[in-house]
């Protein structure tokens, strides 16, 4: 990946052709991604809005940064420009008015993708240590309630990982963990992360999948195009992320997981996944249907189950009534939360369109807030 960021760093753009581009091509949570919504919460609002206006909010993807953070995973100086001005960094009274009209009650907190995992060493400890704890010492002390958080991690080393997490949720109170993709050329299957996969278990927090551009062989194999008369180096950046790859890329990462035994070893671990499953109702009945067979005397149970014991599933930046209606056709609505992926998504959006949303009140309680009281012992 460094490799790509160095080339990445030669690009010429100018600021609007950069925050254009990026716009069309819908960067999530690197650089814009306006989020994909129904017509239902374009239009006057219906019955069943006007029913669920005093829904209340846990919003379960939500991003932050730090200058130390963009200076650390900025692409180019555009770059730098667009995330300062997107808001990440807010975390006062612009963020909390910004939920306020939108009627989000609690935002949990997840450090710019890839935080500082893919930092080695002492650095990357320390580091992970000081994003925890600005966090902790910073807007969730001075709005209690209104903000939670997931730590970030310094992945490179696995049981210093697992102690930052212990430390952090004892702490500080943090409600888990988010990871970001590969982890130089692993997935969290490896044996090496064993360590923290073990600790997460026993705190009985999650792990939120979060995804991250690719390793350097990766991305030249899979999304490396060329083109005589043509720079794709920026169309590329983003066909390996957002536009395409990093939804692929998280849906493997949770087969991984299943089909080496992950959860046959650590059965109470929970992960969860955002963007409305990335892709996985989509492909559910073909994964079941082609793996069943080949997994049944690898693994403890079959294959789907797992989709409904370890995983959690968010809304994250896709607001579309027909995606969460096939979500819900093959995962329990007491799986699903509510998630908006501010700033790369509108928070007002993401509420208004789930409030018109035709599901049952009962329902939309769990999607909105209840769920994710339950999985993370918090109260709205």
């Amino acid at each position: 990946m460094k490799q790509i960021e160095k080339k990445l760093k030669s690009l010429t753009m100018g600021r609007r052709s950069f925050l254009t581009g990026a716009a069309a091509l819908g960067v999530g949570a690197g650089l814009s991604a306006p989020a994909i919504i129904s017509s239902a919460a374009a239009t006057e609002k219906s019955v069943i809005a006007l029913r669920d206006q005093d829904l209340p909010f846990i919003a379960t993807e939500e991003t932050y940064t730090t200058e130390e953070l963009i200076a650390l995973n900025a692409i180019n100086d555009q770059h730098v420009e667009y995330l300062r001005e997107t808001g990440l960094a807010e975390l006062g009274p612009g963020r909390i008015g910004a939920m306020d009209k939108a009627g989000i009650n609690v935002q949990i907190l997840s450090a710019h993708t890839p935080g500082v995992q893919n930092v080695p060493g002492q650095e990357g400890i320390d580091f992970a240590y000081r994003l925890n704890k600005m966090i902790a010492d910073g807007p969730m002390a001075t709005y209690p309630g209104r903000y939670q958080a997931y730590a970030t991690l310094p992945l490179q080393n696995p049981e210093a990982s697992a102690d930052e997490l212990e430390r952090a949720v004892r702490e500080d109170g943090f409600l888990g963990a988010m990871t970001n993709g590969f982890i130089g050329n692993k997935f969290l299957d490896h044996p090496d992360f064993e360590p923290l996969l073990a600790r997460a278990e026993a705190l009985d927090v999650p792990i939120y999948l979060h995804p991250g551009f690719p390793p350097e062989d990766v991305f030249n194999i899979y999304y490396n195009t060329m083109r005589p008369g043509y720079d794709q180096l920026f169309q590329n950046y983003i066909f390996s992320g957002s536009g395409y790859g990093w939804h692929q890329e998280v849906l493997t990462q949770c087969l991984r997981l299943i089909i080496t035994g992950v959860f046959d070893k650590f059965p109470k671990l929970q992960m969860i996944i955002g963007h409305m499953g990335e892709g996985l109702p989509f492909y559910y009945e073909r994964i079941v249907g082609d793996m069943s067979e080949s997994t049944e005397d690898s693994l403890n149970k079959p294959i789907g189950q797992y989709f409904s014991d370890n995983f959690w599933y968010t809304t994250s930046a896709f607001f579309q009534d027909e995606l969460l209606h096939l979500l819900l056709r093959y995962i329990s609505v007491d799986r699903v939360m509510f998630g908006t992926d501010y700033p790369f998504a509108d928070m007002k959006q993401g509420t208004d369109w789930f409030r018109a949303v035709d599901l049952p009140r009962d329902a939309k309680e769990k999607i909105a807030f209840r769920n994710a009281e339950k999985l993370f012992g918090i109260k709205v």
